[in-house]
């Protein structure tokens, strides 16, 4: 760990200077208490760093948590051994792609029995809310249990003791988007109509007491819970596929689902604040949680250790060091596909600014993070499935 100032603390050892200046920007934000927290796989983002622990006191910056509200990963581990699964695994994959609706905007065409009790679970938890969701995004029940594009991603992968754990990552999908939009547009309204100057308008905030910030913590919270089932509809979708091929039944030895951009309360340093997580999972003392690294590379099931400095926080995967258009501009579709030797994946220049040279080496981020969580497993993919 290292400290930056009083107000920034990191535990990065690869930090960009902008990334780092942006990181300053916001810890100096009065409210910010008591400090930032910069993790190891902080890279630029819109207003605040992904890759960073915000505590707030009586206000929450919309932006500080980003745009896919309660993003984050779900893992299962099964009863089956690397032996288990068939030598040409191009089936799984694409029956696990049939299950899933994929891409940006993908949506299901009809719901699903599983997905019922879930969608009247968010329809209920809506109208407590005060709100309705379809005015927000008609289609948000059609969205629960598909996956999205970008990083988001469903892999089949094999532990240190060549043990099947299905994994995915994904977040609340177009209605959290738009919900987080129309807060952060009503955040930089209110700046305006109270003359306040910001260094970055990106850095808009919600005062707490104030009908605008009840407003959007209602529906943040409904949104990180439509996130949470998202990816357990999906999960159960996976599970079903792989014991389909297998011909056998999925006993779950293991699940753990946590966001890794959110906002909660939380007790620090002795003070009720507002922790916003954009890109970080929490990680007390015990607690479990789910690392990624980028497609092609490890991924870790870790137990948190509760660090007082960081918030008790970890990091969420292994940080972009290449923008998307600058990896385009970058990689090959060959370097790709060499990066993908032994996984079974979809063969498309697509994800070329998904490539593992895009991304910070996880292994360095999980060395900057050995004061954060203790690693319990290491993931090697086998399957990874990624929408356009």
């Amino acid at each position: 760990m290292k400290k930056i100032d009083d107000k920034l603390l990191s535990w990065a050892s690869l930090l960009e200077e902008n990334t780092e200046q942006q990181a300053r920007t916001t810890a100096r934000m009065p409210f910010v208490f008591p400090h930032l927290a910069l993790m190891p796989d902080a890279h630029l983002g819109l207003g605040a760093t992904v890759g960073s622990v915000i505590p707030t006191l009586g206000a929450v910056m919309p932006a500080a948590v980003g745009v896919d509200i309660g993003c984050g990963m779900i893992a299962v581990r099964t009863q089956f051994t690397a032996g288990d699964l068939p030598d040409d695994l191009q089936p799984l994959r694409e029956q696990i792609e049939r299950a899933v609706p994929l891409s940006a905007g993908a949506s299901n065409r009809k719901i699903v029995a599983t997905a019922e009790p879930r969608i009247a679970e968010l329809e209920a938890l809506a109208e407590r809310a005060g709100f309705d969701p379809a005015g927000v995004h008609g289609g948000w029940r059609n969205q629960l249990g598909t996956l999205g594009s970008g990083n988001h991603f469903i892999e089949v992968s094999l532990d240190e003791q060549d043990r099947v754990w299905l994994f995915l990552h994904s977040g609340s999908r177009g209605v959290g988007n738009k919900i987080a939009q129309r807060h952060i547009t009503v955040a930089k309204r209110l700046m305006q109509r109270w003359w306040i100057q910001l260094p970055d308008p990106d850095l808009a905030y919600l005062v707490e007491g104030t009908p605008e910030f009840t407003r959007y913590v209602a529906e943040l919270g409904w949104a990180q819970h439509f996130a949470l089932l998202n990816r357990e509809e999906m999960m159960d979708r996976v599970v079903r596929q792989l014991s389909e091929v297998l011909g056998t039944a999925v006993d779950e030895q293991e699940r753990i689902n946590c966001h890794h951009n959110f906002t909660q309360r939380e007790t620090h340093w002795g003070k009720s604040v507002w922790v916003s997580r954009k890109g970080a999972i929490q990680a007390k003392a015990g607690q479990p949680g789910l690392i990624p690294g980028s497609m092609g590379t490890a991924s870790y099931v870790v137990e948190g250790l509760g660090n007082k400095p960081s918030l008790e926080s970890s990091p969420h995967g292994a940080g972009r060091l290449f923008s998307r258009s600058a990896a385009r501009r970058t990689f090959t579709h060959d370097q790709l596909r060499e990066a993908m030797v032994g996984i079974e994946y979809r063969d498309t220049d697509a994800f070329l600014d998904e490539i593992p040279a895009a991304y910070k080496p996880i292994d360095q981020v999980m060395a900057d993070a050995t004061d954060l969580v203790a690693i319990r497993h290491t993931l090697r993919q086998v399957v990874n499935v990624k929408g356009d």
